[in-house]
């Protein structure tokens, strides 16, 4: 075979990677459009939806969703998921809290200082990332089965330690991060955009970051390169508990108080945000200015259906329509059918 004949087979396997990276830098600037048009739509059903106060609020509320985000994208980036973060976000803080409060507001009557209350929480998140690790990469279960059994399990712990009660009282420690500001800005929303802009150098450009998208593309292909995939694979989840932890404290600054179910149903929204902005449910792909940027209008959306007096029950309609779609977009994007 002569070298002129060679050429035509050689050009897909260049090109076809070049345009798959185009268009899903094309996919997620499209969101920046979509975040334009709600904007200027919000503007339209409300005078105040445009003041520096809800722009703020959203914010606000974008954070402690961004936070779990992170973490499941990270996760979804190494070929695995993790449904229990959302339960994670409420029982993370819900035992820090209760390490600290008297047991007349529904504690455990330790009394213990503030602090350690606020230290046990991304610890807490760790542990469980921890434990699901185990059971997801040392003992190969299903991790679908696996993190909706954890999922349960938490939410349960949660409701009976607390009693199914409404924590609210001496809250104040635990409420700074989303009530202290910062350049006008609770420091929520920056301990947010630290996260992704750490997390997004650290996938670009560090061996370590490179390392997930590998493990996501092929594990075995990964292994046999040297990469320590079940330890990395591990430490992902771990991040992803912590990530979720300081989410759950995040929510509970933003709410003012910690429901019994705290989290509960915020897993959809979770994968809903995580797709729209790029991440593939196949593994290997995605980027964290996606993931935000999927976060950032779900917030919007959010936020412009409350404005505009959205019924709870179509809210959720939409929501779920959101879904469907991202899981459209993220099948075609992928090029494979999703099992």
């Amino acid at each position: 075979m002569t070298e002129t004949e060679m050429l035509p087979a050689t050009k897909p396997a260049v090109s076809t990677p070049r345009r798959s990276r185009r268009f899903n830098w094309m996919r997620e600037l499209a969101l920046v459009p979509a975040l334009v048009v709600l904007l200027i739509i919000g503007a339209f059903v409300s005078d105040t939806f445009l003041s520096v106060g809800n722009i703020v609020s959203i914010l606000t509320a974008s954070a402690a969703l961004a936070l779990v985000v992170l973490g499941e994208s990270l996760v979804l980036i190494t070929g695995k998921f993790d449904l229990s973060l959302e339960s994670t976000m409420g029982i993370a803080p819900a035992l820090g809290v209760m390490l600290v409060i008297p047991a007349t507001s529904a504690g455990f009557g330790f009394g213990l200082p503030a602090f350690v209350g606020l230290l046990a929480i991304p610890v807490i998140g760790a542990v469980i990332g921890l434990i699901n690790a185990f059971l997801i990469i040392k003992l190969q279960l299903n991790a679908f089965i696996t993190t909706l059994a954890m999922l349960t399990l938490l939410r349960g712990i949660q409701v009976g330690s607390t009693g199914g009660k409404t924590l609210s009282d001496g809250l104040d420690p635990f409420t700074a991060l989303s009530t202290t500001t910062f350049a006008g800005l609770p420091m929520a929303v920056w301990l947010a955009a630290l996260a992704f802009a750490v997390a997004g150098f650290l996938l670009r450009y560090h061996r370590a970051g490179r390392a997930l998208y590998a493990i996501g593309g092929n594990r075995e292909a990964a292994r046999a390169a040297g990469i320590r995939v079940d330890r990395i694979s591990m430490l992902v989840f771990v991040i992803a508990g912590v990530l979720a932890a300081l989410g759950g404290l995040a929510y509970t600054g933003y709410v003012g108080a910690l429901g019994a179910n705290q989290g509960s149903g915020l897993i959809l929204n979770v994968f809903a945000a995580a797709v729209i902005g790029g991440v593939s449910l196949d593994g290997g792909k995605g980027t964290m200015l996606g993931a935000l940027t999927g976060v950032l209008l779900l917030s919007t959306v959010q936020n412009l259906l409350n404005a505009a007096q959205v019924p709870a029950p179509w809210i959720s309609a939409v929501y779920g329509g959101i879904i469907l779609i991202a899981l459209i977009i993220s099948r075609f994007a992928g090029g494979k059918a999703q099992t």
